[in-house]
């Protein structure tokens, strides 16, 4: 179902699909490859995977830190007398 308007990507004539975009730059900024992606990215480079810890997506953090943070404890049940 196209909208009224053209896509607000700079050059491109083609009918607004959704958010501004057409059918092929709305499918780019979902995937993060628009100036302003859809979520949070990475910040390594090339990288447009959704951010998981600060700046990094999980891939990029562990090769840098060497390991996932750890998972919060579940409570220990308490023992009754």
């Amino acid at each position: 179902m196209a909208k009224d308007g053209t896509c607000k990507a700079s050059g491109c004539t083609r009918q607004v699909v959704g958010k501004g975009y057409c059918r092929k730059h709305y499918r780019m900024w979902k995937a993060g490859e628009m100036p302003k992606p859809r979520y949070k990215t990475c910040t390594a480079e090339n990288c447009h995977k959704p951010r998981a810890y600060g700046s990094l997506c999980e891939e990029h953090f562990i090769a840098r830190r060497g390991k996932a943070p750890a998972a919060p404890a579940a409570a220990a049940p308490q023992a009754s007398s």
